[in-house]
């Protein structure tokens, strides 16, 4: 357990916008600054929600035109005394990393996921190897993949950040900002190979034009606390984690929450949380989603012991007759172990089911 609270890492401190600045003055104060969110008011002074860099880029507005009101979100709140184990819950679940912490009606401050994780680390929980939390199956991805191909794989697999190697040996990574930062630049030229300088499709840009090439790595035996503190000092979301100059695993800010985030619950049996993105999900295919998941603990409760179903789902792509397709996450995080699974369907049930099955195939062997 992890006994500080929200008044113990909250920052007062917290940079704003009215929600009629334009996203182009926004943009500039990400690019100062660096918060993970900015938060918005209107004309009088009133707390609106907030707006983060990557809503904005993703949006393709004119940022000259558009107004902040037209992207802001709002966001779960939480108070002085909640515990940091519920406000990695309310992220996780929001897809939002910096909460506004109130009392009363009075708006305090912002609690960011950094915050929460350096409140966590700081305790007895900060001397666990990073070994415990990470994804000890990452992805890989090569110098010479297009970002078409990085894309697609990001997309199928529900991640943001891939290890590139090169005969098994790690030489960079790439993430989904990596390539946000390149394919929004007005003119994009190829620096590497035969066809330099020419105008390249963006889908066909090489990785290893826009990867980062001095990448921060762990050991598995690295402690919490010291990953955590690399993580604040370069600025960065995630780490590599290396054996023997071998990548073995990836750790993310996200894999420091859902661990926190079971915390507080009691754990007796396998629990579910939703984190849904521009998708709606009403109580008949909730209803239907809990019955598969109650039937999935019910089988494999007794063999994982408790645990966390975490359950992302997000529209993508074009729409064809009237439906989007929907992509869905799974990550089942037990004492035994962590499984992933994924997969794109038109409904959210049939997403669902099809996502769960590739999960329970990986949990059979272990029953």
């Amino acid at each position: 357990m992890v006994s500080n609270i929200v008044k113990d890492v909250f920052s007062r401190d917290f940079i704003s916008v009215s929600e009629e600045d334009t996203l182009s003055v926004c943009l500039s104060l990400f690019k100062g600054e660096m918060p993970p969110v900015l938060a918005v008011f209107d004309s009088r002074g009133k707390y609106k929600g907030v707006l983060a860099r990557r809503w904005i880029i993703r949006s393709r507005l004119d940022p000259n035109t558009t107004k902040a009101k037209s992207l802001v979100r709002s966001a779960p709140t939480v108070t002085l005394n909640e515990s940091l184990s519920k406000t990695s819950r309310l992220m996780i679940g929001s897809e939002i990393r910096q909460l506004p912490v109130y009392s009363g009606e009075k708006l305090l401050g912002f609690v960011t996921d950094e915050n929460v994780i350096h409140g966590a680390v700081l305790e007895k929980w900060g001397n666990t190897n990073v070994e415990e939390v990470m994804n000890k199956n990452p992805f890989f991805v090569k110098e010479d993949d297009s970002v078409g191909t990085v894309l697609s794989l990001f997309r199928e697999k529900g991640i943001s950040h891939a290890p590139v190697v090169s005969n098994e040996n790690l030489i960079g990574i790439i993430g989904i900002h990596d390539i946000i930062e390149h394919t929004f630049k007005p003119k994009q030229r190829q620096t590497l190979g035969e066809r330099v300088g020419d105008k390249l499709p963006v889908l066909n840009i090489l990785v290893k034009g826009i990867m980062v090439k001095n990448v921060i790595t762990v050991s598995p035996e690295t402690k919490l606390r010291e990953a955590a503190e690399k993580m604040h000092k370069f600025n960065i979301s995630s780490l590599v984690v290396v054996k023997n100059r071998i990548p073995v695993g990836i750790v993310t800010k996200r894999d420091f929450l859902e661990p926190l985030a079971q915390m507080d619950v009691e754990m007796r049996r396998l629990t579910v949380q939703f984190s849904l993105k521009d998708i709606e999900v009403d109580e008949t295919q909730r209803g239907l989603i809990m019955n598969n998941f109650e039937s999935f603990a019910r089988k494999y409760e007794e063999t994982l012991g408790a645990g966390t179903l975490f359950i992302y789902m997000k529209t993508h792509g074009t729409i064809y007759k009237g439906d989007q397709l929907i992509h869905c996450r799974l990550q089942l995080r037990t004492k035994k172990g962590s499984f992933f699974s994924s997969s794109e369907e038109w409904s959210v049930e049939q997403t669902f089911r099809i996502a769960l099955n590739r999960l329970e195939k990986q949990i059979r062997p272990k029953k």
